[in-house]
């Protein structure tokens, strides 16, 4: 009922802009605005929620916009291919509104694998005091690492998510809660804050059908969107430092109690925590253009010593991207084209450790390289070819199971 629900809302929304686009266009009626500006002009990460195109009905406090990705793929396992598919992963709308001065909320909304999944990512209400303290409460996107917060497909040149930020990481990871961010700056610098307290982790992490530690299994569970699996909270910091000329670097830090440690005053099991450190990167070379985008994160979980060895309590991986644009001028009509070749490197290892009865070496590790081009005929739309090579261990070491591909797709804000 409650998809049913959202996805009638979300038509109505859609079917009053395009009704009233073309009718009213041409008095400047419906018009496109800029990303919502901010207190602070220099970006960070933690920006990225309101550094999107929207549309805006007139003078109405309403603005809608959102992005759709489309793909299609080749992939062979050791030799042996499924053959073509195609994709529509996601298709994601924003819905924002500035109530009035200094208090504004914006809602993300995303449908999943042709609408099978719905999921609201963001719902929060801001309140600015000041630019250096604002209050901020309703469904939060916690900020662990930069990937997390700043996802969009149309930002990326590849198709595929980093598996860290995926498949360690639980990516558009969202909760519950409430919380302060704020950001002030000196000269060329740029700094940044968010704390909040959440909902968080269940026991899923250590007990689901990927029999491994897993933080991501946490998000089948709706639930942490109406109370707190144990009553303990979550708690999310980030830290963010900008320079103009070099880039931005962030430090996040996610953890809390994942287990039902007691029930009706009856103590069931010790706490148990789930804790995870996260550093992202991002910069420029100046004169050359090279964008340069990286994260890694450490995972440390209180894995009951009665599990087995599968299970591990130690985690670590990440990603970095090397986008270097080689053709900037008009093509075909588009004024601001760009051509770009790109490269990410990925590694996970999802059990840090020995075997406690050999001492050999825990696998379970992965590894990619993903080779690209791109093309953006303007700056919120990107056509993206990628050839994908990675190889993944068991918990034994075995050799690994090797997995190549090309993937073709196009992503854009509307």
């Amino acid at each position: 009922m409650k998809r049913v629900f959202i996805s009638g809302l979300l038509s109505g929304a859609l079917l009053l802009c395009f009704q009233t686009a073309h009718a009213q266009t041409e008095n400047g009626w419906l018009q496109r605005v800029e990303p919502a500006a901010d207190s602070v002009p220099k970006k960070l990460n933690m920006d990225a929620v309101y550094d999107r195109p929207f549309l805006q009905l007139g003078k109405t406090p309403v603005a809608l916009g959102g992005y759709v990705e489309a793909n299609t793929a080749w992939f062979s396992e050791d030799g042996i291919s499924e053959g073509l598919s195609f994709q529509l992963p996601r298709l994601t709308m924003f819905i924002s509104s500035t109530i009035t001065r200094q208090i504004k909320f914006l809602t993300e909304i995303e449908f999943e694998e042709g609408g099978r999944e719905i999921n609201i990512e963001f719902a929060a209400l801001d309140i600015q005091f000041h630019p250096a303290f604002n209050l901020r409460g309703g469904i939060l996107m916690n900020p662990i690492g930069a990937f997390n917060q700043n996802h969009d497909g149309p930002k990326w040149d590849f198709i595929s998510r980093p598996v860290s930020a995926t498949q360690m990481l639980p990516a558009t990871w969202s909760n519950a809660g409430f919380g302060f961010y704020g950001k002030f700056y000196s000269g060329a610098w740029t700094f940044g804050y968010e704390a909040y307290l959440s909902n968080g982790f269940d026991d899923s992490i250590i007990s689901n059908s990927e029999n491994r530690t897993s933080l991501p299994a946490a998000k089948a569970n709706p639930e942490r969107f109406e109370e707190s699996f144990n009553g303990q909270p979550l708690s999310t910091v980030k830290l963010s430092v900008r320079q103009q000329d070099i880039g931005e670097i962030g430090f996040s830090y996610m953890g809390g109690v994942f287990n039902q440690f007691q029930e009706d005053g009856l103590i069931l099991d010790q706490k148990r925590s789930v804790h995870t450190w996260a550093v992202d990167w991002n910069a420029t070379i100046p004169k050359l253009g090279t964008k340069i985008t990286g994260e890694w994160a450490w995972i440390n979980v209180d894995v009951p010593e009665t599990f087995s060895q599968q299970f591990g309590d130690q985690q670590y991986g990440g990603f970095v991207d090397f986008v270097q644009p080689v053709l900037q001028r008009k093509i075909l009509g588009w004024e601001k084209a760009v051509f770009s070749i790109a490269c990410r490197l990925e590694y996970v290892d999802w059990n840090v450790g020995a075997f406690r009865e050999t001492g050999g070496n825990i696998a379970d590790d992965f590894k990619a390289v993903v080779p690209g081009v791109s093309f953006r005929p303007s700056a919120q739309t990107v056509l993206r070819l990628n050839y994908r090579y990675h190889w993944q261990r068991d918990i034994l070491g075995n050799p690994p199971a090797r997995t190549a591909g090309w993937q073709f797709g196009v992503s854009s804000y509307f």
